[in-house]
């Protein structure tokens, strides 16, 4: 929990810094109609490479997340990938804002249901995001509830990005975590994104952990708004 105050910590410090301004990314409900899909594929290697057994990847996974506006307060939402204890995951979420005013925060409440492994899953969340004057600061929480084992692993991410020149996009994201019985972890995953198109976007960067993760890699991306 210790690790959750500071990620906060850092949060408050970057909102003193640049203060508010329209919203762009983070807890925005998508208008209807409106949709939002990425893929994505992580590979990665022991920070101290002697550990590592062969020239190839460690670890390496992929993930799918859609969004779509179904009424202008729900949207409807798919995330297929890697759950905080690791194992594969399929959710279904809602995602219906609490405060949606033009000044000051935006929040989001999200509800998802599914299975992580083979054990059913309630994935309660909460999203709340600033627009700065040329980007964006978000803070996403979630918890994920598997009712057949009764752990409760716990998700904290807070983003800052940037928008550049020419629809360019510099992203630094705070990843932590709690897997119930192991030790919190961090990791540092900053990005760059470049148009491939006038929908489609392609995302480039790497992690680093912290703490609780001794791994390092590589991360690529395609985003498509429609």
């Amino acid at each position: 929990m210790r690790l959750c105050a500071a990620v906060l910590a850092v949060t408050i410090l970057i909102l003193t810094c640049f203060g508010c301004a329209p919203a762009q990314a983070g807890a925005w409900q998508r208008e209807k109609g409106a949709g939002f899909a990425m893929v994505s594929a992580q590979v990665s290697w022991p920070q101290d490479l002697l550990l590592a057994t062969a020239f190839g990847p460690t670890e390496d996974y992929q993930t799918f997340y859609l969004e779509y506006g179904l009424t202008p307060r729900l949207t409807l939402g798919l995330d297929l990938g890697r759950s905080v204890s690791g194992g594969d995951k399929t959710i279904v979420f809602f995602q219906t804002p609490l405060r949606n005013r033009d000044t000051g925060p935006k929040v989001a409440a999200q509800l998802g249901l599914g299975r992580i492994d083979s054990d059913t899953v309630v994935r309660p969340g909460l999203s709340v995001g600033w627009g700065l004057e040329r980007g964006w600061v978000s803070v996403d929480a979630l918890a994920e509830m598997h009712t057949g084992t009764g752990r409760n692993d716990l998700k904290l991410d807070v983003t800052w990005g940037r928008n550049l020149k020419d629809d360019r996009k510099l992203i630094l994201q705070m990843q932590s975590g709690l897997r119930q019985g192991d030790p919190a972890f961090a990791r540092l995953v900053p990005s760059y994104v470049v148009p491939l198109g006038q929908r489609l976007k392609a995302e480039v960067g790497g992690t680093y952990g912290l703490t609780g993760d001794r791994s390092m890699g590589l991360k690529f991306g395609l985003w498509t708004e429609f």
